[in-house]
């Protein structure tokens, strides 16, 4: 045996060094596993090898906690929480082929419905057809129903509470079905006092921002909702419409403001137009023309005019009438003088505030006849026309804003003063009896 070793052992040291190392590090590893291998697989040291030889026929989660005292036994599974494989398998056919998503940001019909595997040529037939699709918004709801192939039978579109579209496939594409559910209109008075602004007074009282909006439109021709102050009372009467709890639309019925010991009203008539209590038309009619007598365009209305001093493109808001230096200009219709100065290229110039939504504006002219503040009534004189400011010759440049939106002055539709007639107007006078009441203050 000796003979054996020091046979080996010179053998060994005859090796160059690196196989005598790689044949060392080879030879400890063996030794290493050799030693190890009967604490990993003896029978003896392992009771889970051996439970799962005694309880081969019991499912495997119940070795867990006997593998490991330190486990907690609140872990264990109950096998009464997991329903049989048949009602698993059940479950899941039900629930194939259907489908939900809500909308996010950057999503399209195509990007939602290709990631789940519906093919391309579907989508395209889908937007092809129905155009609106393409529209989808965030947070409306996508469903959609699969056919054991894959292919999209039916696809269900929640554009909101009110409204829902299905689109079917009916032979080579689809077919579109709407419903839409009605909620239940309710009639609501509410009032309050000025603090502050009308609108913030309006809100804190109970209305939303598009019935305040109704308010002031509704009573722009009486009065100036920038001069109202503390103390003055509104009350509104108003028809909501209530779906599944939320409130959808509104309608505004009637308004009573108090302010400066007046009391103002304004009704909603059937042809959705607003009168007052008699019935007589709130807007005030315009001219036309802010002249005696018509006088020749030189200039018309055109946002991408030539200016003839500049030579550059700039737009020409309104429309110019050629007539001699002091001819009369007057003001197209009842309202409050917010400008009378001289304004530069504009030159001497008056702009007049009508109502909420209208706004006229009158250039060039030679004298100025009202004052910033003055009320004026439709046909008053208001300047005398001229030359001044950037101008070629003696003209009115004359302009009509709408919502803060110049208007060609000649085909811009204005408001009219027609009352009601007749059998409206007494029907239109039975509603506002019923009414009046209803607007009385609380407080």
């Amino acid at each position: 045996m000796q003979q054996v070793l020091r046979s080996l052992t010179l053998a060994y040291y005859s090796l160059p060094r690196p196989h005598r190392v790689l044949l060392g590090s080879l030879t400890v590893v063996t030794l290493a596993v050799a030693v190890w291998r009967p604490y990993v697989h003896s029978p003896v040291m392992d009771p889970v090898a051996r439970r799962s030889i005694t309880l081969s026929n019991k499912p495997v989660r119940e070795l867990a906690p006997e593998a490991s005292g330190t486990l907690d036994s609140s872990a264990a599974v109950n096998d009464d929480e997991v329903p049989p494989e048949d009602d698993l398998d059940e479950k899941i056919a039900g629930e194939k082929g259907v489908h939900e998503y809500v909308v996010s940001s950057g999503d399209t019909l195509g990007s939602i419905l290709t990631q789940y595997g519906i093919e391309m040529s579907d989508v395209s037939e889908l937007a092809q057809q129905f155009p609106q699709l393409r529209n989808i918004k965030i947070g409306q709801q996508i469903s959609w129903t699969l056919s054991d192939a894959g292919e999209l039978q039916q696809l269900t579109w929640e554009i909101s509470r009110r409204e829902t579209r299905t689109y079917d496939r009916v032979g080579n594409g689809f077919k579109e079905s709407i419903a839409n559910q009605v909620g239940e209109w309710k009639n609501i008075t509410l009032d309050g006092d000025i603090s502050g602004s009308f609108a913030a007074s309006a809100r804190k009282a109970g209305l939303s921002t598009a019935e305040v909006s109704a308010v002031i439109k509704a009573m722009q021709w009486q009065l100036d909702f920038r001069k109202l102050k503390k103390g003055d009372q509104f009350s509104v009467l108003t028809s909501r419409e209530m779906l599944a709890g939320h409130r959808e639309q509104s309608e505004l019925l009637g308004v009573r403001l108090s302010t400066g010991g007046h009391d103002y009203y304004s009704f909603r008539a059937d042809d959705g137009k607003y009168y007052n209590r008699d019935g007589a038309g709130l807007a005030r009619g315009f001219l036309r023309f802010p002249t005696m007598k018509h006088y020749r365009i030189s200039s018309s209305f055109n946002p991408r005019r030539l200016n003839p001093v500049t030579g550059r493109i700039s737009p020409h808001r309104g429309v110019d009438f050629a007539m001699p230096v002091g001819t009369p200009v007057l003001a197209v219709g009842d309202g409050e003088v917010m400008v009378s100065k001289n304004g530069h290229g504009a030159g001497n110039y008056v702009a007049i505030r009508h109502g909420r939504q209208y706004m006229t504006r009158y250039m060039h002219l030679s004298k100025l006849l009202v004052k910033p503040g003055q009320k004026v009534k439709r046909g008053d004189r208001i300047a005398l026309s001229g030359n001044t400011g950037r101008s070629t010759g003696p003209h009115l440049h004359y302009e009509i804003w709408i919502n803060q939106q110049a208007v060609n002055p000649l085909t811009a539709q204005l408001p009219r003063t027609e009352g009601l007639m007749g059998r409206d107007r007494l029907d239109y006078l039975a509603q506002v009896r019923t009414m009046m009441p209803q607007l009385a203050f609380t407080n």
